[in-house]
């Protein structure tokens, strides 16, 4: 069996159209599910970048990797889905990037990785690397007669076309090159490749005609409280993060919570989509027409989602679920998979490591906090499953302090950590007052029934079953096994 992983960064769950999205169209991850099975209330573990991978990467909680912020080195004790998928008889290829911070004990102190977080897992084969610097696609551009900066590749008005072609993005570049590296396979020993697109991540800017194929009176309008102060009173984190000046290059260009410039935004963040989807269909055609995608087993998802505005927020900061509400499709090969399924169980990132070792063939570490995902592939529903998504956000940086310096806190305080359920989603800070929403009444998280006497009970249910969940998944490597007169006993790593 073949394995396609594709990743995207920064790309909320809703933006499908097989999820009824008002006006983005996806047609070939349409089809994608339609073959396969819909993941519907699927969860990332962690914002920003480097954490929320390091839990698809490690199958572990952000708790258990600590890897918690982009540049926080992961402990190169952990294993990695590259490594396992080496282990098993694949040579494991990367297109793209996979940002892990190197641990940097037993490490040169020049040595070049330890200046970066876009670092890469050391079992992959790397094919394309593409770093934020993006000199792999510069250089491409240059080969096509241009020799421009990411100053000029971004420049222009928020919604104006990309000064390349749509046939020389970052997306169709890095498609290109994993097509290429496909013919040059000859079709018979399996494969397993991984494709880490960059967008719709920021900057956001389109080549023609992907900029312009929404327009924004017709994308919904970012959902918050009628001002930023009035937003503010919600929590003092909140109040805190709203006082930061926005990031001047979030969007290529200095950006306001204007309205009317968000919508422009989201309507080239909908255009991403769709070029990403068209380059994806490209992909599938080519394994079609091989008679490969019969036996390629195909992961569709992102690291992250993002905020658009909504809560006054840009970016994946903060607790609230379009930070962490991500796509997932998986298409199973297997005679018997379902096909054209959407499951409505709550799924998350670390499921995805155990999911694809176990439709390899390949033993599930014990280091991994997720279960696999297969007997939903199968048609089977699991005899037991969890009742809500987690999710976790560190907002600490030793670099420079800004939000510790604004809340008067240790860096060991800046963490907060989300129990998502059916009907509630309970925000626990450290150090700071708990949030919880009534997602029935209140589907836009907008008021705290934590600060109401009446909702005690519910509120004091959902922080049980938070540290209920922390306890069951503390680290368990050697904790299931003993050493005995008769030797060890039990599974230990």
């Amino acid at each position: 069996m073949n394995v396609l992983f594709v990743t995207a960064d920064q790309w909320r769950a809703e933006c499908l159209s097989a999820l009824g999205h008002p006006c983005l169209r996806t047609p070939n991850l349409d089809r994608l599910a339609a073959g396969g099975t819909l993941f519907a209330r699927h969860y990332a573990q962690a914002t920003p970048c480097g954490p929320s991978r390091a839990s698809i990467h490690t199958g572990m909680y952000a708790m258990n990797h600590r890897s918690v912020t982009n540049g926080t080195p992961l402990d190169a004790r952990h294993t990695s889905l590259a490594a396992e998928v080496r282990a098993a008889g694949y040579r494991p290829v990367l297109f793209g990037y996979t940002d892990m911070s190197v641990d940097p004990r037993g490490r040169a102190p020049d040595d070049p990785w330890l200046r970066t977080y876009e670092g890469v897992y050391p079992d992959f084969e790397v094919a394309l690397y593409l770093s934020e610097a993006e000199a792999a696609w510069l250089a491409h551009l240059g080969r096509r007669g241009r020799t421009p900066t990411l100053a000029d590749v971004y420049g222009g008005a928020l919604g104006e076309a990309a000064s390349f072609g749509p046939d020389d993005s970052e997306t169709a570049f890095l498609t290109d090159t994993f097509l290429a590296w496909l013919e040059r396979l000859d079709g018979e020993a399996p494969w397993f490749a991984h494709l880490s697109y960059i967008k719709p991540h920021p900057p956001l800017v389109a080549a023609a005609p992907w900029h312009a194929m929404h327009h924004p009176d017709d994308v919904a309008p970012p959902l918050r409280a009628v001002s930023a102060e009035e937003e503010a009173r919600l929590h003092p984190w909140l109040a805190a993060r709203l006082t930061q000046p926005l990031r001047g290059s979030w969007w290529g260009k200095p950006a306001s919570l204007d309205e009317g410039e968000i919508r422009k935004a989201h309507a080239v963040y909908l255009g991403l989509i769709a070029e990403l989807d068209h380059h994806l269909g490209r992909i599938f055609d080519a394994l079609r027409a091989r008679g490969e995608l019969e036996r390629t087993l195909v992961v569709v998802t992102s690291d992250h989602g993002e905020m658009l505005g909504d809560h006054w927020l840009m970016g994946k900061d903060g607790f609230f679920r379009q930070a962490f509400h991500v796509p997932l499709i998986i298409s199973d090969p297997a005679p018997d998979a379902a096909r054209g399924q959407v499951v409505d169980a709550f799924t998350e990132h670390v499921d995805l490591m155990p999911t694809i070792l176990e439709r390899i063939g390949a033993s599930v570490p014990l280091q991994c906090d997720g279960k696999s995902l297969v007997p939903w592939l199968l048609r089977s529903r699991p005899e037991t499953w969890r009742a809500a998504a987690h999710y976790e956000h560190d907002f600490r940086d030793v670099e420079t302090p800004t939000l510790e310096k604004a809340l008067g806190v240790t860096s060991e305080r800046c963490a907060l950590a989300v129990r998502q359920s059916e009907r509630y989603a309970y925000v626990h800070f450290n150090g700071f007052p708990s949030l919880c929403f009534d997602l029935e009444e209140d589907p836009g998280q907008l008021v705290d029934i934590g600060t109401d006497p009446a909702r005690a009970p519910e509120v004091l249910r959902e922080a049980q079953a938070m540290l209920s969940w922390r306890m069951d998944h503390a680290e368990r490597r050697l904790t299931g096994c003993k050493l005995t007169a008769s030797g060890v006993i039990g599974r230990y790593e």
